[in-house]
């Protein structure tokens, strides 16, 4: 019998020997396990480029804040695979990773046995969450994409309860396309025949790809556009936001962060559970009310979303040219006139030139450090520190090892403040900091 450990290390090991498959693949894999997905409640299908998380855990938030008994799965971890797979705001536990692990690995050789093929990394992950979740009995599951859509393999569920699709940018364009457009279309393949979609529709070339994919289907779109929300207050750590729309007679709410851009992911959330509401996606009395709607939403908690890790410490897991101008963008809401100090790291796969551009034009940071995570991925912090200079930021320091580079400046900032951006990776070493404190 494997250890937890072991079954980590395995399951860490498989891009070594095994390569992505399609939907159908996926499929048998449920099949030959017992089809665990029929076996779950309502399904909350989430796809889109940034934002996708945090939609996730606002919904996550509300319906268990309603008394649904919930199952969320997102990705990445930050520290341990076990975040990945959730029921009512719990990770899984050791034991019961290692028992849904034995249970995937006994159908993942036999694929591998009978030539279909070993499942891949994330297909592994999702098998496991769908066995759990099937296995605790959870009355609704939210589901976050990996990568794009359309073949991504969580589209394998055959009949979820509701579609989203948060906002659509640059990123992973070597898989998804050059284009928004092409994009959203990746992001718009987990639209289900008749099954409702709900999506980002401020910017139009996106939502106009969302809406054509929708019509084909048959499935009933309603869009969150630009004017749909509005902020009504900002304090220390909370946002009043009110929209345009009401949910149970209510349209004004507040969320716990410093993140402007937390409101528009938190009211396309309120959105999609006003449409699961009106579509029946729920049992009548599992139905979220006003009150669950405002508390679901105070409550939520979702790390490195521009998190206050300690007093004018902010953690944030802006990845790619969008998620930087919306970090930008609340970084300049917390700062007011106070000294900002920025650590920074990439992986090599980004368009990280673009980011450091607008980092260094549009913020007067006192100095920038950056570093690197761990990893073949991670990209040099003398090419990051080079890309800084040129793009006209002064007082920049490269510093390979993170907990050096971040130990310094925590020392250092005095009443300032430091901001951490630019890898979900970086974001996860951060955490392991945290949590040694």
């Amino acid at each position: 019998m494997m250890t937890y450990q072991e079954a980590a290390a395995y399951i860490e090991e498989i891009p070594k020997f095994s390569v992505k498959h399609s939907n159908e693949h996926t499929r048998l894999c449920l099949k030959r396990l017992g089809d665990p997905d029929r076996r779950i409640g309502a399904v909350i299908h989430v796809a889109g480029t940034n934002g996708k998380g945090s939609v996730c855990a606002f919904l996550d938030s509300v319906l268990r804040r309603a008394g649904v008994k919930t199952a969320l799965f997102t990705s990445p971890h930050l520290v341990r695979l076990n975040e990945r797979i959730a029921v009512d705001g719990a990770a899984i536990s050791d034991e019961a990773f290692l028992r849904v692990f034995s249970q995937v690995k006994e159908t993942a050789v036999y694929m591998e046995e009978t030539g279909m093929g070993h499942p891949s990394y994330f297909e592994f992950l999702f098998l496991m969450a769908m066995v759990h979740f099937a296995a605790c009995g959870c009355e609704a599951a939210v589901i976050e994409t990996g990568l794009g859509g359309r073949l991504d393999a969580t589209n394998s569920i055959v009949r979820p309860a509701l579609s989203v699709i948060t906002s659509i940018s640059f990123d992973h364009m070597q898989y998804l396309g050059e284009t928004i457009q092409e994009i959203a279309s990746e992001k718009a393949g987990i639209i289900k025949p008749g099954v409702p979609c709900v999506y980002e529709a401020k910017r139009p070339e996106a939502a106009s790809v969302i809406e054509n994919a929708a019509a084909e289907k048959e499935a009933p779109c309603f869009g969150l556009a630009g004017e749909d929300c509005r902020i009504t207050a900002q304090g220390e750590g909370t946002i009043d936001f009110s929209t345009a729309f009401r949910y149970d007679g209510r349209a004004d709410f507040r969320i716990r962060s410093w993140a402007p851009y937390q409101v528009r992911n938190a009211a396309l959330a309120v959105l999609a559970l006003k449409v699961l509401r009106e579509h029946n996606g729920l049992p009548e009395e599992k139905l979220p009310d006003g009150e669950a709607v405002r508390d679901g939403l105070l409550m939520m908690r979702w790390p490195a979303r521009m998190e206050q890790i300690r007093p004018g410490v902010f953690l944030d897991g802006a990845h790619n040219e969008d998620g930087i101008r919306a970090f930008i963008e609340a970084a300049g809401a917390i700062r007011g006139g106070r000294d900002a100090h920025l650590l920074f790291a990439v992986v090599h796969d980004k368009n990280f030139a673009g980011m450091i551009r607008s980092l260094a034009s549009e913020v007067p940071w006192a100095d920038v450090t950056v570093t690197e995570v761990s990893g073949s991925r991670r990209e040099s912090c003398r090419h990051l520190q080079q890309l800084f200079l040129e793009a006209g930021q002064k007082n920049v320091k490269a510093v390979p090892d993170f907990r050096e580079a971040c130990r310094d400046l925590m020392a250092r900032k005095g009443d300032g403040l430091l901001f951490i951006c630019g890898s979900l990776y970086l974001a996860g070493e951060i955490e392991t900091i945290k949590s040694d404190d």
